[in-house]
């Protein structure tokens, strides 16, 4: 454990026991607090609304089930109702409850990406509480975290300076990235390529795949690339042209990549390639169930691929069907060898998501002390890791994994039975530690992949920057009628449906919808978050 993860588990639970014991004045200093915590805490119930991670809801109804939860009940007495709207279904039921009114104690949700208007509207909308003064007084473990990292208070602090929300935060560049370009390096050796580093080298490898039958079975069934409509965005290859699908900074200048020359070039190059035959011709009717179908068909030469749901879920649905086929990572391809890719997937340190409290909460101060337990060093390794002797066992002063997750009886995946014992594979109120990470991608392949998938710059990417009220509903609206049209065109310009020559035609048309307006309140926004203190 690092010192700055390291704030003592006890002063929380003497803070938490104390606070929560004394009746909670908010004028009562937690410093004065000297009570012993194995008392029975006056907070004994939270309601809690969140999604459900996927890895969880496949064995389990409710995070009331993890072990982490358990093991926390047990630690303060506080037992938490978990209110989980249905799979796919988060935004949705979001929305109803907040027009509803009727509110849990504690919402996770994405507050700076998905709240209308931007958390501070959420705040000043009477929704959910700032949280500024209480992480002074009652949160000391978060507190000390933000104060030795002002990046991560920068993140997580709104235009108008307020703290909504206790954050998931990704503790380093190896948690950050976890998707990018892959082959089939199974194919690669055994027609003799290269890694391919540039659009033309990538050219080269596609006609390999298409023309010399790397499948060996004799059919011309192979898909060179495999993407789906949300993929042929990524910056898997636009990047390679210095733009991304959506809104960028170039040396503090918001610009919009689809409007841009380069982006006509992209274009140019997707419809080559989806006219020879390189990109798969049904990439636009892919779902999840065909494109797993078409990877473990032995008919995929590359994709753009998860680390952990991409190359460790197809590794080993393949590794008994065709003990030959093997995933490798590839960089990010630049347009001229040798130039360094700029951009790539990256997430921040603060991807949005937090556990806010709301304005419902009778109790913030006490549900204040009990959050901020997960920031703490015994609540780092509860979230991350689970119970030490059941789900990991320290090694060495390392937390290596037990049976029961990499050797489940039950068969279960290591991602599913690390469910049941803690959240580090998807998020949460604490911090990530890349210890999980080490042991979660098993395979060389996968470590490898997060090594390599690093190199872009990513200078350009936009910073999870809010627009203000005002701004919200028109940036919206503005945007809504931009990005369907947008995204209709990339098909028809892709599939050939529409000739490249109406480019400038389309450019003038999201010009008319209003992007000037757009681009001005995105530029007010970034210099709003450069300005953050």
């Amino acid at each position: 454990m690092t010192k700055k993860k390291q704030v003592s588990s006890f002063l929380f639970i003497t803070c938490l026991g104390a606070a929560i014991l004394a009746g909670c004045n908010s004028s009562s200093p937690v410093q004065e607090a000297n009570t012993d915590p194995a008392e029975v805490p006056k907070l004994t119930s939270l309601t809690y609304w969140t999604g459900m991670a996927g890895q969880a809801s496949a064995t389990m109804k409710s995070y009331n089930e993890i072990e982490l939860y358990k093991g926390l009940e047990q630690k303060t007495g506080v037992k938490v109702d978990f209110q989980h709207p249905p799979q796919g279904q988060d935004a949705e039921q979001f929305n109803l409850m907040i027009t509803s009114g009727k509110l849990p104690d504690v919402i996770e949700y994405h507050w700076t990406t998905s709240f209308p208007g931007g958390p501070e509207k959420a705040v000043k909308d009477g929704t959910i509480i700032k949280l500024n003064d209480y992480i002074d007084k009652y949160a000391p473990n978060l507190k000390q975290l933000l104060d030795s990292h002002p990046d991560w208070r920068k993140q997580i602090t709104t235009d108008d300076g307020s703290i909504i929300s206790f954050p998931f935060i990704r503790d380093g560049r190896e948690l950050q990235v976890f998707q990018g370009p892959a082959v089939r390096q199974d194919w690669m050796d055994k027609l003799g390529l290269k890694t391919p580093t540039t659009i033309d080298e990538w050219y080269n490898v596609l006609k390999a795949f298409k023309e010399k039958d790397p499948n060996g079975n004799g059919k011309p069934d192979e898909i060179p690339l495999l993407l789906r409509v949300a993929e042929l965005g990524t910056h898997a290859f636009i990047g390679a042209y210095g733009i991304t699908n959506g809104f960028y900074q170039d040396q503090g200048t918001v610009k919009f990549g689809p409007v841009q020359p380069e982006f006509k070039e992209f274009l140019m190059m997707m419809n080559k390639w989806y006219k020879e035959g390189l990109l798969d011709r049904d990439y636009a009717a892919t779902d999840d169930k065909l494109y797993d179908a078409k990877i473990t068909g032995n008919q995929v030469g590359s994709a753009v691929l998860l680390v952990g749901g991409g190359i460790g879920k197809y590794s080993n649905l393949m590794k008994d069907k065709d003990p030959n086929f093997k995933l490798a990572a590839v960089p990010y391809p630049v347009l001229n060898p040798g130039d360094k890719p700029e951009l790539g997937q990256l997430d921040f340190a603060f991807n949005g998501r937090g556990a806010a409290i709301t304005t419902s909460n009778k109790n913030p101060i006490e549900t204040v002390k009990w959050l901020d337990y997960g920031y703490s060093e015994e609540g780092h390794m509860l979230f991350n890791f689970g119970t030490e002797g059941i789900s990991y066992n320290l090694v060495d002063g390392y937390p290596k994994w037990t049976d029961d997750i990499s050797k489940n009886a039950d068969g279960l995946p290591v991602q599913q039975a690390m469910a049941r014992h803690n959240r580090a594979s998807w998020d949460g109120p604490f911090i990530q530690d890349k210890r999980y990470l080490e042991q979660y991608l098993a395979l060389p392949e996968q470590k490898d992949a997060v090594t390599v998938w690093s190199g872009p710059s990513n200078e350009k990417k936009m910073p999870l920057v809010t627009p203000t009220k005002d701004e919200s509903s028109r940036f919206a609206s503005i945007m809504a009628d931009i990005n369907t049209y947008k995204d209709e065109m990339f098909n028809k310009f892709v599939m050939g449906a529409e000739p490249i020559e109406s480019f400038d035609n389309y450019v003038q048309t999201i010009q008319g919808m209003g992007l000037d307006e757009a681009l001005k309140i995105q530029q007010a926004a970034l210099e709003r978050y450069n300005n953050r203190k």
